[in-house]
């Protein structure tokens, strides 16, 4: 290929110049690169212009050039371009222009009634667009918009766009400044602005502004929120959202910072609002986490309001718990070590943040190994915990709850043990399980009890499983397990208060264990059995499900086991559990504890279910009376969330969290959502029904435009329409 040739291809990519062409396309320092060139005919005249005519195509790289003349002038050392002209780079960057002027390297030139079209989202039609330096471009009379412009209906305005006398493309920094912008909705202006800056779509952070939001709330009143995003550097960001209403003056803030072992994340607001008397008032989550020496991990994360409603006023959270902890851990094969110190701060009108365990430290590691001598599996661990309360009564003040209002408690556990399994000829598994266990409390502020107590606890177990199996010509697998288990544990039951095992949840994880309670302050005594039986079927074609029943005997019932616990008797209620997944996407998951056939102590279910149209997740919990959890009344309640794509731009949301105990909703919101490849448009109504002595009932309603195509990328392409269905 001879120079005049590379001179004249090359100059030709020089008007498909982009944020990505101007980092990966050369100056004419890289002339040698190899170009192709192919036209129908090529022809060079007598005074030095070179005429390539009929369907010219020009490539290098993901560079692409098609028009129907391309003329080099040697003399005036100018590249003449005749339209229809079509250049492309990538998937990044495409223009259409009817004719064009370039010098030989590129850095300068012009072309006329141009259509840029960036990152395949925003386009930008001008009468002009000059290449000034190799950096910039500057069109002027311009229209920007990602909406879909047809050819046969250009005629008619895109639903959204910006026109301004002069648009300048600033391609090293990615940002799009406009003069005399005219903002316009179905072609009716809406906003003016002398001067406007904007992110090109190739941009992943720029300062400025992001989408507002348009709120009605029977609390705060009629407000929007107008968001800004402050980018500091490449590590960190922050984000400031002014939210002003009739009864609130609200800054939300949120913080993220990266570093090289880890990165931070703060959320929060300030308001100083008419609804509470206490001002000013404010909330803070934050959570981190950090990579340390010797394979450790820290992580924290931090919750904290300025007073009980504040959250569900602004809908900022539901949580009636705040839980705050920084832990240090870390995780190997054999090995699992935690060090954490937790913060409980309730915001429930019916608990005292003076007489609940609020700090807790804990300090605990297990460790694994394999005895070569007697074979099996072999584990050792030990734990230290101190939960502490603020009050220092030592008795019961007469609150809502018989427990001592100042009791701190700080107890030590220690454990050694072991297990190993046969599988005999005839598939029959056993196990055998041995462990050692030592149990220490110093109990402090409490009238009631002894300061200090201790125990060793001896334990032995066995079990047997005997999986049949089978599998069907068509692949499908079944499996039945029938299981048993006989184990015994020493000791007596220490005269400790039950702070951590008040709850106690008895499913399939547990079945065949020789103590079902959370924590070391209870243990399971004496002789103890349980049997059950598994069933799956594993189909890969279709659907796969799996079934648990199960039940405990057991010599000596522990006081401390509720009846919602289903271990409150012997034999225990009967547990069933199951599980069910198709591939069309519907997946049910359900437990309950049923009492023999005088009825249910306590019942779960979860479904879920996704396709292409619909999102849906939906559960149910019931639990029985139960004045040894606090509950004098039958819980029983119903939540739904969903989404459904009702046509290609539609989407109807709905959630709805229904008190079936009451028989009334405790919360329900609807929602209404339209996106096409240009804009979305969200429309939320929703209500909460709660009422305490701190919250009161409020309903919301919420209204977010997003114009998208700038820094707001619409990559979900099932969205946008076509020019055989622009509708």
């Amino acid at each position: 290929m001879t120079p005049l040739f590379r001179i004249l291809c090359f100059a030709a990519f020089g008007a498909t110049a982009t944020p990505v062409a101007a980092q990966q396309i050369p100056n004419t320092g890289s002339v040698q690169e190899n170009v192709v060139l192919v036209a129908d005919s090529v022809s060079v005249s007598n005074d030095n212009r070179l005429i390539a005519k009929g369907n010219v195509e020009a490539l290098q790289g993901d560079v692409r050039v098609r028009a129907k003349q391309i003329e080099y002038d040697g003399n005036l050392g100018i590249v003449r371009v005749t339209g229809p002209i079509h250049l492309s780079q990538g998937d990044h960057t495409q223009i259409v222009a009817s004719y064009g002027e370039l010098d030989t390297d590129f850095r300068n030139g012009l072309l006329k009634s141009a259509r840029v079209v960036l990152n395949q989202q925003l386009q930008m039609a001008t009468n002009q667009l000059d290449r000034v330096d190799d950096r910039y471009n500057v069109l002027t009379k311009t229209t920007v918009s990602s909406c879909r412009v047809c050819d046969q209906e250009y005629d008619s305005p895109p639903l959204w766009q910006i026109r301004a006398q002069r648009v300048v493309h600033d391609q090293l920094e990615r940002q799009i400044y406009f003069d005399h912008a005219q903002v316009r909705v179905l072609d009716v202006p809406i906003f003016y602005f002398p001067q406007l800056r904007l992110p090109d779509p190739t941009l992943d952070r720029a300062k400025g502004f992001l989408i507002p939001e348009i709120n009605q709330n029977s609390l705060l009143g009629f407000g929007a929120k107008v968001p800004y995003f402050f980018p500091i550097g490449d590590d960190k960001d922050l984000t400031l959202t002014p939210y002003l209403a009739q009864n609130t003056r609200t800054m939300e803030f949120r913080y993220r910072q990266a570093f090289r072992k880890g990165g931070i994340e703060f959320n929060g607001a300030v308001s100083d609002d008419d609804v509470n008397t206490d001002q000013p008032r404010f909330y803070l989550f934050g959570e981190g986490n950090f990579d340390l020496a010797r394979d450790y991990k820290l992580t924290f994360d931090i919750k904290a309001t300025s007073d009980d409603a504040y959250l569900l006023d602004y809908d900022y959270s539901d949580e009636d718990r705040l839980e705050s902890d920084i832990t240090v851990r870390r995780v190997k094969r054999d090995e699992n070590t935690r060090f954490a110190l937790i913060h409980y701060e309730s915001l429930r009108a019916t608990e005292d943040n003076d007489t609940i365990p609020t700090i807790i430290a804990v300090a605990e590691t297990e460790r694994r190994f394999f005895p070569t001598a007697i074979g099996g599996e072999g584990r050792w661990s030990v734990q230290t915990q101190h939960h502490h309360r603020t009050s220092n009564l030592d008795y019961d003040s007469g609150d809502s709850d018989s427990i001592v209002d100042g009791r701190d408690v700080t107890r030590a556990s220690a454990n050694l043990w072991w297990r190993r399994n046969w599988t005999m000829n005839s598939g029959l598994r056993a196990g055998v399980t041995t462990q050692l266990a030592f149990d220490a409390f110093q109990t402090d502020d409490d009238a009631t009890r002894d300061g200090f107590e201790s125990q060793f606890t001896p334990t032995i177990q066995a079990d047997l499983r005997y999986p049949l199996s089978k599998v069907t010509p068509k692949g499908v697998s079944y499996v039945i397990e029938p299981v048993a288990m006989i184990g015994y544990s020493g000791g007596d039951t220490l005269n400790v208060a039950n702070d951590e095992s008040s709850r106690v949840e008895f499913d399939e994880g547990n079945l065949l264990s020789l103590s079902r309670f959370p924590s070391g302050d209870r243990r399971e005594r004496g002789a103890q059995a349980a049997i059950g039986l598994n069933w799956s079927r594993i189909d890969p074609n279709g659907w796969q499900g799996k079934l648990t029943f199960g039940q405990v005997y057991q010599a000596d019932v522990h006081s401390d086991f509720t009846t919602s616990s289903g271990l409150s008797q012997s034999p225990s209620d009967i547990l069933l559990a199951g599980q069910f997944r198709n591939k069309s996407g519907l997946t049910l998951t359900a437990r309950g504890l049923f009492d023999g056939f005088h009825g249910v102590n306590k019942a779960s279910a979860h479904a879920s279910w996704s396709n292409d149209k619909l999102w849906l997740e939906g559960s149910y919990v019931w639990l029985g009376v139960d004045p040894d959890e606090d509950r004098t009344e039958t819980v029983a309640e119903w939540t739904i969330d969903s989404r459904y794509r009702l046509s290609r731009h539609w989407t109807g949301l709905l959630d709805w969290r229904y008190d079936v105990s009451s028989e009334q909703s405790a919360e329900a919101g609807v929602g209404l959502e339209y996106q096409n490849e240009c804009v979305r448009i969200g429309l939320t109504l929703s209500r909460s029904y709660i009422t305490t002595s701190n919250v009161e009932p409020s309903t919301d309603v919420g209204l977010t435009i997003s114009f998208l195509g700038f820094s707001v990328n619409a990559k979900d392409k099932s969205y946008h329409r076509t020019c055989n269905n622009a509708g």
